[in-house]
């Protein structure tokens, strides 16, 4: 079942780029081949625990040896409005003897231990190389599980080996389409209610977007899953409509959300002045189709023009010392083109940006808005041909995740953290006034001339 089921999330229907492949192509799908032992950049387990975790009020236990765990707990910096309950780390432990004798009545042990303990309103199962090396049935325990215990518990079966993270991220989805999404009716559906598929409330990124949406009276059912609680996503299929954030994770669960229930999506972002506004245009545009009043409409607009009066103004001191500095943004997936608007927005030069984490969707967009120039798309920098970049001028600062920090600061270049484990906000209209100010500081800040003068010793004759 778990290969038939990769096999289709290979063959995306709701891709654009998928839809226009032929049969054959399509069979062999869009997953690249794995190498054994080589799990730089995260593997399946890796990418559904990422994608997961950030439901906050659930007990997210992971079914193998500690190692798994101890890797991917807390990986992103992701933010709670309330339940801390994800932030603790559950583990069924395999050892060797487990590995000989089987783990299934060890994980069923576990299971009841977690729900005695924190009676969480369910608990997520994850399934590892190991167990399922070893052939260790994680469904048949969970549905075991549920009914005895009477707490629904999910499994999640991505195993690290049958591919990428992304892949992984996928998986996560199947999990919630398959035993959540649909299981709850709540008695307070509204007419303006949507869902943010792809979000992970990075930094606590969702306050600044909630507030928003309650300005215009729109209410978020749930982000999926960033700060999401487990009954608000189990009624997500009552929501109007869908936004999409990051297609490459999450739009197999937004298709079959549509297929099921008839919700509506698009893709958007909410990186920079224009992104920000289109897409709450698209959302009221779409509540409106479905019966929503349609002077929010006119309030969307309203607000629109309060926001970027107000954020225009305050960046318009920025936009007078970055204009024409080039950046190189080192990152990936929906980031590879939603931030290049946000930056072009402040009249900087986006030298190039890495779609090695990116769909062809991704890298059409990223495409269009450096004005067709595939030579600034780039793949993966080998690290002395990106420090010999910083070393020559061609850029002069650059964003990126943190495993790439250290070639620009030995090549004496600014550096600003853009990935999941950053602690400012970019999102919005007040997210984009936090990334200029940021990239302000991080290029004013005196310690790059200093560091670029000489040395002291270097000068003794």
């Amino acid at each position: 079942m778990l290969k038939k089921k990769i096999q289709d999330l290979m063959d995306e229907p709701g891709c654009a780029v998928n839809q226009t492949k032929s049969a054959a192509e399509r069979k062999k799908g869009c997953g690249k081949q794995l190498v054994p032992g080589a799990a730089a950049g995260g593997c399946a387990f890796d990418g559904a625990k990422i994608a997961l975790q950030p439901i906050t009020d659930v007990v997210h236990l992971v079914h193998g040896p500690i190692a798994c765990e101890g890797n991917s707990w807390d990986t992103r910096n992701t933010g709670t409005t309330g339940p801390e309950l994800y932030r603790r780390g559950f583990t069924t432990d395999l050892s060797n003897m487990d590995i000989i004798n089987g783990g299934e009545k060890k994980l069923y042990k576990a299971i009841r231990r977690v729900i005695d303990k924190y009676r969480p309103p369910a608990v997520f199962v994850y399934q590892t190389c190991v167990p399922a090396l070893i052939g260790d049935d994680i469904v048949a325990v969970c549905r075991a599980a549920t009914e005895r215990l009477g707490t629904p518990v999910i499994p999640v079966e991505a195993p690290g080996f049958v591919g990428s993270k992304n892949l992984g991220n996928r998986l996560a989805g199947e999990a919630l389409i398959d035993y959540v999404i649909g299981t709850r009716e709540p008695d307070d559906a509204g007419p303006t209610d949507i869902n943010i598929l792809g979000e992970y409330n990075v930094a606590g990124e969702m306050d600044l977007v909630r507030e928003l949406l309650a300005r215009l009276g729109i209410r978020l059912r749930t982000a999926i899953t960033g700060d999401a609680r487990y009954n608000d996503v189990a009624a997500a299929h009552t929501a109007r409509a869908n936004m999409v954030v990051c297609s490459q994770a999450l739009v197999t669960l937004a298709r079959k959300m549509k297929e099921r229930w008839a919700i509506p999506f698009f893709e958007g972002s909410f990186y920079g002045i224009s992104d920000t506004s289109d897409a709450l245009r698209a959302i009221a545009g779409m509540l409106v189709e479905r019966g929503a009043d349609a002077s929010l409409l006119a309030r969307t607009e309203t607000l629109i023009a309060e926001e970027e009066n107000k954020a225009w103004a305050a960046m318009m001191p920025y936009k007078a010392r970055l204009a024409g500095k080039r950046v190189l943004l080192y990152t990936g997936g929906v980031k590879s083109w939603s931030v290049i608007h946000a930056l072009q927005e402040m009249g900087m030069e986006v030298v190039g940006t890495s779609v090695r984490k990116s769909t062809e969707t991704d890298k059409a967009k990223a495409l269009e808005r450096l004005g067709g120039d595939e030579d600034r798309l780039v793949d993966a920098i080998p690290p002395k041909d990106m420090y010999q970049m910083f070393k020559d001028g061609r850029a002069d600062i650059m964003l990126s995740g943190g495993r790439s920090q250290f070639i620009a600061l030995k090549a004496k270049t600014p550096w600003l953290d853009i990935n999941q484990e950053r602690h400012h906000r970019y999102a919005g209209y007040a997210g984009m006034l936090t990334l200029v100010r940021q990239i302000d500081q991080a290029l004013s800040n005196p310690i790059w001339s200093q560091i670029r003068q000489p040395a002291p010793w270097d000068n003794e004759e």
